[in-house]
């Protein structure tokens, strides 16, 4: 039967740092948030560098060097997050550090880009970094994903094992574990999943997901104390701290949520009684 020595990968980290090799768009920033919050009580440190670097679905050898190099040269008892495939420390002749990651169901991950690149906000400021980038027209920030889907619009096309996009859309969620080689690239490949779980179950301490926050939170508590002890109870005093000012919003909530189970316990009810009573 297995114990959780068995499937704990942090015990092969060779120093003390953390790196997030941040998937893009699920949910990483709760998280970033989280240990923002938990560097004080547990005595580590977030570093911030790589949360400025512009985003790249993969890195020459130098490129990956340079970034190993820089996370070596961290403080003990340091994070580094990034949205960076996983690198092989071993290739730079460099100790392994601590890999933890986050993942999302793929089509969520899609339709959440989708909406975060039409963000007015994100807009603003690309626009005034870039005042010479043609203007997107109005009917691009107004139509919906499920428009762009049936459309047949390039940008919400995902065609199996294409390797250069239209639109750069990070749908490639496997490609944050399987890293920089070639293999990786085409879209939805076999082989490039094949190699990303082979590296999740050999490099990575916690692959954890937002969609199941308590798991994740246990799960990371239990496997990565040096990091994120307590961290499920400070996660939900938080919380509470929070709800004791929502005590009515929260009894509406619940209102709105029985009538809604009501209400389809009678349809089941009826659907029962057709096939009891034709």
């Amino acid at each position: 039967s297995l114990t959780p020595s068995q499937l704990n990968n942090t015990a092969k980290a060779e120093m003390d740092r953390l790196f997030f090799t941040r998937c893009a768009k699920v949910g990483s920033e709760s998280l970033v948030e989280f240990m923002e919050h938990l560097q004080d009580i547990n005595n580590f440190q977030v570093d911030k560098y790589g949360m400025n670097k512009k985003s790249k679905r993969q890195l020459k050898p130098l490129a990956q060097a340079a970034t190993a190099g820089y996370i070596y040269n961290l403080d003990e008892g340091s994070v580094y997050i990034e949205h960076i495939p996983w690198i092989d420390f071993n290739d730079y002749n460099l100790p392994k550090p601590i890999f933890i990651n986050l993942v999302r169901d793929p089509v969520e991950r899609m339709i959440s880009w989708y909406y975060y690149v039409r963000n007015s906000y994100r807009n603003a400021i690309f626009y005034r970094n870039n005042p010479l980038a043609p203007l997107k027209p109005t009917a691009w920030f107004k139509k919906s994903y499920n428009d762009c889907v049936r459309s047949g619009d390039p940008e919400c096309q995902y065609v199996p094992l294409a390797v250069r996009d239209v639109e750069g859309n990070f749908k490639r969620q496997s490609i944050f574990f399987c890293g920089h080689d070639q293999d990786c690239l085409p879209f939805n490949s076999p082989l490039a999943v094949q190699i990303a779980k082979r590296r999740v179950e050999t490099e990575y301490a916690v692959v954890g997901t937002w969609e199941e926050t308590n798991i994740t939170l246990t799960v990371l508590e239990h496997y990565i104390p040096r990091y994120f002890a307590r961290a499920k109870m400070i996660f939900h005093n938080v919380k509470a701290m929070v709800r004791r000012n929502f005590t009515h919003e929260y009894d509406f909530y619940y209102f709105c949520k029985q009538r809604l189970y009501m209400q389809y316990i009678a349809l089941k009810r009826t659907e029962l009684e057709r096939m009891n009573f034709p």
